[in-house]
């Protein structure tokens, strides 16, 4: 066999599972496994995975919005980059597998090509996009939003609980606001993103990989009312303003829409209310004021737009009948739902195949920076199970086998598209 002979690149299982391990234990050892975008153990974690980059030759750079970008050529320039990306920032008590998983994927695929000697046509580049968590800004994908034109001058003047400006922490962790546009992409072929599902369908159907053919819409409302606090003691029932209780009911009321439109098999619905405040707050007070953080997620904006006209309007009547105010009903966000494009998913399943994996069709009920790329390139997603569908907690876990066969997909699915693409 002559020296020149390219092998076809290969996973390297324990070294892909080292690695991530590895990354795992830079955290804040009081809230395992915490690593916030802007903060020093964010820049650590960074340093860890440029170090590991350029052990092999490959150039890295941050782009203006904060991304670190890691890259090998392509033997044609004229061919656009086939792009593996995620996030290795952490929710606060978050996980060693959300996010980070797919970055260190996307490390040990681009490292088993410089390895074979394998040159692919298309350039490979790996994307740790910055803040894809909610930051302390309030914002989540900014490195996305920056790479698809979407970070603008309102996001970027956000404040967090110190009064950092949300523009300067980005020059600090290398990115450029004087030249954002140029992070704008139209040069990338494909996105693909490996994560775990961050639910239990696939562990309970016993299926190794998911096909993500969407990534849903998520709409955030916030519901206010105001009553008249009183004392708890001397204050009869019937002249009572209680603001909670108009709260409560709308609660009721949500859950009850949620389920009515979940049952639709036709689409993809939740709503969650993970915000209820009440003020004074005293035991021995009526509530004055109540305040409700919806969070709805549908494939189908449509869903979301009836969603938020019953609650709405359920709202009214629960105010009404508890004697109070709706203060306000504002929608504090909205997006779109992301498709991931046809030909990517086949490769996906085909690979899949190939591999001797199952793979299911399935909706992603969270949020990701592929959404984002999907305005400016054909995306697709593969997931991996996730212990019980734990996700953001200490308890978060797949293994090493579940890691591997993720891994082991995306980078057949990289070889296809480098072989079909042009």
């Amino acid at each position: 066999m002559s020296d020149d002979v390219i092998l076809r690149p290969t996973v390297n299982s324990d070294r892909l599972w080292a690695d991530l391990m590895a990354i795992g234990e830079i955290t804040d050892p009081d809230r395992p496994y915490t690593r916030r975008s802007f903060t020093p153990l964010f820049e650590e974690g960074r340093a860890f995975l440029r170090e590991k980059f350029e052990a092999f030759g490959a150039q890295v750079k941050l782009d203006a919005a904060g991304n670190m970008i890691a890259r090998l050529e392509g033997s044609d320039p004229q061919l656009g980059a086939i792009a593996i990306g995620s996030h290795s920032d952490t929710v606060p008590s978050g996980g060693r597998f959300d996010g980070v998983a797919g970055v260190i994927a996307g490390l040990e695929i681009l490292r088993a090509i410089a390895e074979s000697g394998w040159k692919p046509r298309h350039p490979i580049e790996i994307i740790d996009f910055l803040a894809e968590e909610p930051s302390d800004f309030g914002l989540s994908c900014v490195g996305s939003r920056g790479m698809t034109g979407q970070l603008d001058g309102e996001m970027l003047a956000m404040v967090d609980s110190g009064g950092r400006v949300l523009s300067n922490a980005l020059e600090e962790v290398g990115g450029d606001t004087a030249t954002l546009p140029s992070a704008l992409r139209e040069d990338i072929a494909a996105f693909l993103e490996l994560h775990i599902e961050q639910g239990p369908v696939l562990e309970d159907r016993g299926v190794d990989i998911g096909v993500v053919g969407t990534i849903v819409a998520i709409r955030r409302i916030e519901v206010a009312f105001e009553g008249r606090a009183a004392h708890a003691g001397t204050t009869p029932m019937d002249l009572r303003q209680d603001a909670a209780v108009a709260g409560a009911a709308t609660l009721v009321k949500i859950r009850e829409t949620a389920e009515r439109f979940a049952a639709d098999k036709d689409s993809y619905f939740v709503a969650t209310v993970g915000i209820v405040e009440v003020k004074p707050g005293g035991s021995n007070v009526v509530p004055r004021t109540c305040r409700l953080v919806i969070d709805a997620r549908s494939d189908k904006p449509e869903i979301l737009d009836r969603f938020q006209e019953i609650i709405d309007s359920e709202s009214v009547a629960a105010a009404a009948s508890a004697r109070v105010e709706r203060k306000s009903y504002e929608v504090l966000s909205d997006g779109v739902p992301a498709h991931c494009d046809e030909e990517l998913q086949q490769h996906i399943r085909v690979a899949s195949e190939e591999l001797g994996y199952a793979s299911l069709d399935l909706p992603s009920g969270a949020g990701h920076d592929a959404a984002f790329m999907a305005r400016i390139c054909p995306v697709a997603m593969v997931f991996i199970p996730c212990l019980g569908g734990h996700s953001h907690t200490p308890v978060e876990w797949s293994d090493q086998a579940e890691v591997t066969a993720g891994t082991e997909v995306l980078l057949r699915v990289v070889e296809r598209i480098d072989l079909a693409g042009g």
